[in-house]
């Protein structure tokens, strides 16, 4: 039996000698390594943390005392560490292991969101409930990754530094980076942390060496304590932490698990909140990663071990935006790009190369992107903020009060919309179209394929006096559905037989929607195709159409609630057209993690689960006619 087979619970730590540990933190990496490589994960984080995580569970008594992961993703040897082990051949496949923490795996995981910057938050009410309740247990959160750079994490620091009594223990994995590596002032101040760990060992030298006077005692170290600041700010400028009043210890090498071990239990011992400053790097003990410039090997799909090399997958949705906004910025020198340290996963690393001035990287802070787009409108730019769709839900009042308010042109293109599958119910992009349907003046479009893809980020940037969102999924797009004729704004794309059915395909479900019409034409019944493109407002050609068919049917990768079908009926409503309307979009439900396909099979949005629904919907309005005919005849 290998080491890592026989660690059962993070109590099988405290029985292993030094060289177990080094050779356990070996068959991790390998673990790590292998997983990753058949079916993609977020590898460098996590080879990243292995000597740290192993630190933490030796220290400390999870579950007793709680562990929190800020950025999930690097919670994979956590798991490997707490049972999970013989099951990570498993990793984010249906019916697997999720790739975050998870509360139905195991009792050592208690916080399961991944979005960033949210761990401090958690921990700090964690260790104030066990305060007040009277229990000895601590809270370890563990930070890093970039999520430092968003502002919960600080509004955080604000109030655990008036927490006297929490037992809290931050750890900051400080490996420079987030996806790529870390912007703005914060990451200067952790960089020039990283550059000198001289202060700690010169203190206790200075504090030994006075102690040690006769006669000079407590005055001795009353100098020193009043010498602290200026020691550290001209050593090592800590004082971003100590300031505000906690307690800091470090740097320390996060790949030195003894030392590592030192500095936990020294702040465990402190009883109070304390941050724990961990140098570490992305990537480590795998050259591959480590020598990936782009992010370190931050998320892989499948690759090869030897070379490292990922395997081929063709053009994403991504890479047709990519191109798109260069032609866009050649075209408009007054478009700017803006991420939230994501430049290369949104595809905004081609923009940069060719206009770095007129690209502006904000670090995990989508909340402040927003604000600042918003601003930088007001100043005669059009700023385009690229952001998986789920982060967008971060930012929702700036974009309705900063944005949407003072009515600025900012585009925001929302990546990985609706069913993203493999990341789970955090990153799942179902909401966007629900929640952004109630800001006045918003208008919102959803591409089909990569040509209306180009097509709409034009049109978005034109408009000056108003938010514009682009939303597209994961994944390569379909092949590119040309129309067979317009209403209004709209595509028609299927115009076959009577006019029964009108299926309104919202974005990616445009291809859905033709599938479903030939199984209805096969079936006798009339079908017309219609592609929104902009989903809000709702176009009034649709509504005319609508009045002009038997039923209606809207499908979308979005949630059902309040979103573009809900939207629709309502306007219907409204404009006193009586035709039935069938909605079908993603049930209000945190989506486990699965393929994006075997997710959309089991809601029912596939073409024939859709079909077979209408055709008995059909039946149902043809009983009804009979039914009122033989009831009340033709005089």
């Amino acid at each position: 039996m290998s080491l890592l087979q026989s660690i059962q619970s993070p109590r099988d730590l405290r029985e292993l000698s030094d060289d177990q540990l080094t050779g356990l933190a070996s068959e991790i990496r390998d673990l790590l390594i292998g997983t990753c490589a058949r079916g993609g994960g977020h590898l460098g984080p996590n080879l990243g943390v292995v000597e740290l995580t192993i630190a933490v569970h030796r220290v400390f008594d999870s579950p007793r005392d709680r562990v929190v992961f800020d950025t999930g993703h690097q919670a994979y040897v956590h798991k490997m560490l707490t049972g999970r082990a013989g099951d990570f051949a498993g990793l984010r496949q249906e019916g697997g292991l999720s790739g975050y923490p998870s509360q139905s795996e195991s009792p050592h995981d208690i916080v399961e969101n991944s979005h960033a910057s949210t761990a401090l938050s958690y921990a700090d009410g964690l260790a104030k409930a066990y305060a007040i309740r009277g229990e000895d247990r601590h809270v370890v959160a563990v930070i890093g990754d970039g999520a430092l750079t968003g502002g919960m994490a600080w509004e955080a620091l604000n109030n655990i530094a008036v927490a006297g009594d929490s037992r809290l223990v931050m750890v900051v994995n400080d490996n420079g980076r987030s996806y790529t590596p870390t912007v703005g002032g914060l990451a200067t101040a952790l960089t020039s942390l990283r550059t000198d760990p001289r202060y700690e060992q010169l203190l206790d030298q200075v504090k030994k060496r006075l102690t040690a006077v006769p006669g000079v005692g407590a005055a001795a170290y009353d100098a020193l304590h009043a010498m602290k600041k200026g020691l550290k700010d001209a050593i090592a400028p800590q004082g971003l932490f100590e300031d505000l009043g906690l307690k800091y210890v470090g740097p320390v090498d996060g790949h030195d698990r003894a030392a590592m071990e030192q500095a936990l239990a020294k702040a465990k011992r402190f009883n109070g909140p304390v941050i724990v400053h961990a140098l570490t790097r992305k990537g480590f003990g795998y050259d591959a990663a480590e020598r990936h410039e782009a992010d370190q090997f931050h998320s892989p799909g499948p690759f090869d071990v030897d070379t490292g090399q990922e395997s081929p997958k063709g053009r994403i949705w991504t890479d047709h935006f990519a191109d798109a906004m260069v032609e866009v910025g050649r075209r408009r020198p007054d478009v700017v790009a803006m991420t939230a340290a994501m430049v290369h996963p949104v595809g905004l690393d081609k923009f940069q190369a060719r206009f770095p001035e007129r690209t502006f990287d904000v670090g995990i802070a989508e909340q402040h992107a927003a604000t600042s787009a918003a601003g930088l409108a007001m100043g005669g730019m059009h700023p385009v903020f690229a952001v998986y769709a789920t982060f967008l839900n971060r930012a929702f009042d700036q974009i309705l009060m900063d944005v949407a308010l003072h009515r600025c042109g900012v585009t925001f293109v929302l990546d990985r919309s609706g069913v993203t599958g493999d990341d789970g119910a955090s990153h799942n992009g179902m909401w966007d179209m629900s929640v952004l349907q109630v800001v006045p003046g918003l208008r919102l479009a959803a591409p089909r394929d990569a040509t209306r893809l180009r097509e709409l980020l034009d049109e978005a940037v034109e408009v000056d006096d108003a938010p514009t969102v682009v939303r597209y999924p994961k994944g390569p797009p379909p092949e590119d559905l040309e129309a067979v004729g317009k209403a209004g704004g709209a595509d028609v794309l299927v115009r076959e037989g009577a006019r029964d059915v009108l299926l309104v395909g919202v974005g990616s479900m445009a291809t859905t929607a033709v599938g479903v019409a030939q199984r209805l034409v096969d079936q006798g019944i009339g079908a017309t195709v219609v592609d929104p493109r902009w989903v809000k407002p709702v176009d009034p050609a649709i509504v005319e159409l609508a009045r002009e068919h038997r039923l209606v049917v809207s499908i979308e990768d979005n949630g059902v609630v309040g979103g573009c079908g809900a939207v629709l009926l309502q306007t219907l409503n409204a404009a006193g057209v009586t035709t039935p309307v069938r909605l079908h979009g993603i049930e209000q439900e945190f989506l486990g993690h699965a393929k994006r396909g075997v997710i959309l099979e089991r809601l029912g949005l596939t073409p024939q689960a859709l079909a077979l629904g209408i055709v008995e919907s059909i039946s149902a309005l043809d009983g009804e006619t009979a039914e009122r005919d033989r009831v009340e005849p033709t005089a």
